[in-house]
């Protein structure tokens, strides 16, 4: 491929930097299917008034991985004064040859100032029969005019406002983010202390099931890779020979991402030989870190993929920060070239001319902002790193959005899809109020961590909210794919950052206890890693193919000794509790700590103090949230102090050689109801705790659907309960052989539910239409709709037929087409005009199918108004409004969007339109008054 020089810079010739390009993966835009790839669609745009036209844009839809999708093979594009275009102008014609696959370049086609009102887009030959866009842009002035504009094409006529219009994203719809203004310099920084820090060493873990998570980390590690492997295609990068016959473990995987494998194989292994040493595994980190080295450029570049491939798939963000992180885990664990290798490579990076273009050209660009920043807190770290951050990463109105703690931030983050992942793009902003003080980081830090805490996170602890569907605030859905191991490492790493900054504040190492015991060590298979280990039905196999969840995982695994204590100024921090030691220096003085307990099996913890002299010292314990009771700690048969749930306890005393304290963990069982997406009709899911464990409910289940139904209330349940003999933490259900509760990280291949059906439990009430709705078919109302599901011809009339879709069954609903594309439509017509003054509709309970962003209108056949018109909405069981009574018989619901997987290329649900109900009312003071 040729090569041609921009600014200095090498980059492929059909890569250049500075040609205009879209940001990628915006929503899903205009879509419009045909029946050929020679039929001929329109689509145009009314502005409301004759303006001079400058030049009109066609953004191509984009996906994650720079994927153009349905743009036009042969079009033409113009301009009319009229809406049925009888004299069009023309502004540009690409109908004589195939338009080449534009990948993100935006179409920029001049106009000349032209006076026109309307403009249209003709595609006289289509790509794989579908005609998508991320948005027509249409400029006059200097302004983009066509915002919010509505629009209508050959295929359905009259569109209304769709996401063809919708207003730009907050940043814009481009690749280039330089803001320099938010370089703040190194001499106004006010750095900010913190009051704990982890340690990087010096723990060693001395039994449990967290010791046996390390040894199988060590043998997943081991078994995934030779060096070689991990090291070729940095030697053919660097143009060194390779053993002959040399194949890495996963093709497919390393050539997207190329390094990943290395990064992977470093984060777990650096972070595991930081606590416990391992031959083979040192060898081998050691042999991946001199292979680098020997693969390094002059100027200091050490990734395996080409540098004028930085843009491909997620490589300049997402690999560079594995391989990032795993050198910092590496020169961590003692490795002294892994941090002359980075600063070398960021050195190089800091002044690369692509970087402007990196956050919105890279594939999910956002998550390599934390590579910069943890490199800073390192022995190679430098202000620039930080610096480069703020100017190419920072984006200020989502920092603004997460401090006012607005749910749109996360499950709606404009520039990608929603995605675990987001929590790295997060931690920097820690990083940066560590190093500046700035207040407004530590409030967007503090933000996000309470919008995940309350709006994604399962009862146990899992986060829930993954890749490749869409996940509403509370929504906690069950059985598609959810809670990532890589959203919890994330968590874990995240709550320890705050833990430091508040080392008091107990529900820091709460949440990461339960990232151990109920995400962790469920993902964990003997020899391998599941990417999402499920809470209903099935645990997903294992895998060892370098996903996001095994790479992170890897590292989870090598890193929990780090979460069990914290050292501060005057003492220790005693955070989880776990067969463990811990050497520490405090004020000189050299000290040792050990832990001896079996726990989760057993209660009884015992914590010895070895000082090498006597030595004064603040010991902190953490005393559970969970604990029913408080705690007693003793000290040579008498009770020295008291702790109560959800605090530490400070034992601050001269310790000596031998002191020991004692106390015992008071577990017990809590039963709490399920509340999201797929709550039940009848009775109600409840998940069961025990301590910090979440407990499975294994035997008797036939399939694997994970919803037996037990005909228990909650204190029966409770109540049943009896232990195992010989079976620590697995439990019976008194009267049924097969049936036992065990902990979540135990079930293997067997067919479970953490959230079984108590049927004796009262239903939560089932919302039914209400006295006085006027939209029923019994009342002579009449409904109509732009198209139906081919499998569930007829289905438009369940919208007026008084039935409310339920949980486990959906199916009583209107369900548009799959194979037409958004907006789709449905109309009610009452038997005669009626004066109305309240709107509710009832969405299907089906997680896929709610509404995100549509439009009601309402009138008569000779004239509608917008009644509302929703964006980005939140709620996904249904939408009701009270408004100015108005004399109508029609109601039209518009659909531009719905909560179908946003990469449409992985469904083929992307117009999963759905409705069970709609229902019209009078106004309320007319009902009182009649």
């Amino acid at each position: 491929m040729a090569l041609v020089v921009a600014s200095g810079y090498s980059f492929a010739s059909d890569e250049p930097l500075g040609i205009e390009r879209v940001a990628r993966l915006a929503k899903p835009g205009y879509q419009c299917t045909a029946l050929r790839d020679d039929e001929a669609l329109w689509v145009q745009v009314d502005l409301g008034r004759e303006l001079p036209i400058d030049q009109v844009k066609l953004l191509p839809a984009v996906s994650v991985i720079g994927e153009q999708q349905g743009y036009p093979l042969r079009f033409r594009i113009e301009s009319s004064t009229d809406e049925p275009f009888s004299t069009p102008t023309l502004i540009a014609s690409q109908t004589d040859a195939d338009v080449a696959d534009p990948g993100d370049k935006v179409g920029v086609f001049a106009a000349r100032g032209i006076k026109a009102r309307y403009v249209r887009l003709t595609a006289t030959k289509l790509r794989e029969k579908v005609l998508w866009l991320a948005k027509l842009e249409v400029w006059s002035g200097g302004q983009e005019v066509a915002q919010r504009c509505p629009a209508s094409d050959s295929r359905r006529g009259n569109l209304g406002v769709t996401l063809l219009t919708r207003p730009a994203r907050p940043q814009g719809e481009y690749v280039v983010t330089d803001n320099p203004a938010n370089m703040i310099p190194a001499a106004k920084w006010k750095p900010v202390r913190l009051k704990a820090h982890a340690p990087v060493v010096g723990v060693r873990m001395e039994g449990g099931v967290l010791k046996q998570a390390m040894e199988n980390n060590i043998g997943y590690l081991l078994a995934t890779g030779t060096p070689d492997q991990l090291l070729k295609y940095f030697r053919d990068r660097a143009g060194k020979p390779n053993p002959p016959g040399t194949k890495v473990p996963d093709a497919s995987w390393e050539h997207e991402l190329t390094g990943s494998y290395a990064g992977r194989f470093l984060m777990g292994a650096g972070s595991t030989l930081r606590f416990m040493e391992h031959a083979e595994l040192r060898k081998r980190l050691n042999q991946v870190v001199n292979g680098i080295e020997e693969c390094r450029r002059d100027d200091g570049y050490i990734m395996a993929y080409p540098d004028d491939t930085i843009f491909y798939n997620e490589r300049g963000c997402y690999t560079r920060s594995w391989v990032t992180q795993g050198l910092i885990e590496a020169g961590r664990s003692g490795n002294e070239k892994a941090f002359p290798l980075l600063r070398g490579f960021y050195d190089w990076f800091d002044q690369a001319p692509f970087l402007p273009e990196l956050l919105r050209r890279g594939g999910f660009g956002i998550q390599g902002f934390v590579a910069s920043t943890l490199l800073y807190s390192t022995p190679a770290g430098d202000p620039k790193d930080l610096l480069i951050g703020q100017r190419y990463f920072q984006e200020n109105y989502w920092l603004d959005r997460l401090a006012r703690k607005d749910p749109t931030a996360i499950w709606r983050y404009p520039y990608s899809h929603p995605h675990s992942y987001l929590l790295t793009a997060v931690e920097p902003y820690l990083d940066l109020y560590l190093a500046t003080g700035q207040p407004r980081y530590l409030k967007a830090a503090e933000g996000a961590w309470q919008l995940y805490h309350e709006n994604w996170e399962h009862i146990g602890g899992s986060i829930a909210i993954c890749e490749g569907s869409t996940f509403p605030p509370k929504s906690y859905v069950l059985t598609r794919n959810t809670g990532e191991l890589c959203g919890n490492t994330f968590w874990a790493r995240f709550s320890e950052r705050f833990h430091l900054l508040n080392p008091e504040d107990e529900k820091y190492p709460a949440e990461i206890e339960k990232s151990i015991y109920n995400v962790a060590l469920p993902n964990q298979a003997t020899s391998s890693i599941r990417y999402t280990a499920k809470l209903v039905g099935k645990k997903v196999q294992g895998g060892t193919y370098n996903s996001c969840c095994e790479g992170q995982g890897t590292r989870f695994y090598g890193t929990m000794p780090e979460y069990v204590y914290s050292i501060a100024d005057d003492g220790l921090y005693v955070n989880q509790f776990a067969a463990s030691s811990i050497h520490w220096k405090q004020n000189g003085h050299d000290l040792e700590a050990r832990m001896i307990t079996d726990f989760p099996f057993g209660s009884k913890v015992e914590l010895r103090v070895s000082p090498a002299q006597p030595v004064r010292s603040a010991i902190r314990v953490r005393v559970p949230g969970w604990a029913p009771h408080d705690v007693a700690f003793v000290m040579n048969r008498k009770t020295i102090a008291t702790g109560k749930p959800g605090q530490y306890i400070t034992l601050n005393r001269t310790w000596t050689a031998g002191d020991a304290v004692s106390f015992e963990l008071p577990l017990a069982f809590k039963l709490t109801r399920y509340t999201g997406m797929e709550e039940v009709a009848a009775g109600g899911r409840y998940a069961l705790e025990y301590g910090p464990i979440l407990m499975a409910l294994t035997g008797g289940m036939e399939n694997a659907a994970g919803t037996i139904p037990l005909a228990l209330n909650p204190d029966a349940l409770l109540e049943t309960l009896m232990p195992i003999p010989g079976m620590p933490l697995h439990f019976a259900i008194n009267g049924d052989p097969k049936l036992k509760y065990i902990p979540y990280w135990e079930v293997a291949d067997e067919n479970f539910t953490c959230f079984p059906v108590l049927t004796a439990t009262s239903a939560s009430p089932t919302a039914q239409p209400g006295q006085g709705n006027l939209a029923l078919a019994s009342l002579g109302t009449t409904v109509t709709a732009d198209s139906e599901l081919a499998t569930e011809r007829g289905c438009t009339a369940q919208a007026i037929d008084g039935i409310i879709a339920s949980e486990g069954h959906p199916f009583n609903r209107w369900h548009a087409s799959v194979d037409t594309t958004n907006p789709h439509w449905i109309q009610v017509k009452l038997h005669k005009p009626e004066r109305i003054g309240r709107v509710v509709i009832r969405f299907a309970k089906d997680p896929l199918g709610y509404p995100l962003s549509f439009q009601g209108l309402i009138g008569t056949d000779k004239a509608d108004k917008v009644l509302f018109d929703q964006s980005d909405y939140p709620d996904w069981k249904g939408f009701e409004l009270s408004f100015p009574p108005v004399t109508a018989d029609t109601f039209r619901l518009v659909i531009r969007e719905s909560a179908n997987l946003p990469w449409p290329r992985w469904s083929n649900h992307v117009s999963a339109a759905q409705i069970s109900e709609i229902e019209l009312y009078h106004p309320v003071s007319e009902k009182k008054k009649s």
